[in-house]
């Protein structure tokens, strides 16, 4: 049984945050102590070998304490169900399992839209095009969002 983190851990936690794709899955990182989330890559797979590499060398950078993946809940309630969402539940069932951290899920609905936004008002360098980094954008505001709506921000008194 995994032990309790402390308050002081708690407070120093890292998350890496995921807008999952079938062939991009954007990546972000974010800390507790900041309530910040910043864009990390965009894991480029054809192949679950090549994401799960991917993932696997961010584990090991970052250690988080948990992962946020998005998920495109319909805005307007609807019979038809999105084919994407049953794969985004197996990658975090996977995800779970192969690095015995719990998954967090946050709905991505306008992520996309909103990640388009961020990019244009960043003035990021004429040589990277939006489509390149559309979707580790999209994982920083899905691991924001989180972030913003989960419990307070640890402090160095704690």
């Amino acid at each position: 049984m995994a032990e309790a983190m402390s308050t002081q851990d708690a407070a120093y936690a890292t998350f890496l945050g995921f807008d999952f794709g079938e062939k991009k899955t954007g990546v972000a990182v974010g800390q507790r102590i900041t309530g910040t989330a910043r864009a990390l890559e965009t894991i480029r797979s054809h192949t679950p070998e090549v994401l799960w590499r991917g993932v696997g060398r961010l584990v090991d950078a970052w250690e988080p304490v948990a992962f946020v993946v998005g998920v495109p809940f319909p805005i307007v309630e609807t019979t038809e169900k999105n084919p994407v969402i049953d794969l985004i539940k197996t990658f975090c069932r996977d995800l779970e399992r192969r690095y015995q951290r719990p998954v967090h899920i946050m709905d991505e609905a306008l992520s996309t839209r909103e990640s388009q936004t961020l990019f244009y008002t960043q003035g990021h360098r004429k040589s990277v095009a939006f489509r390149d980094v559309k979707d580790e954008i999209a994982a920083q505001l899905i691991l924001q969002t989180w972030l913003d709506h989960t419990a307070p921000r640890g402090s160095l008194d704690d």
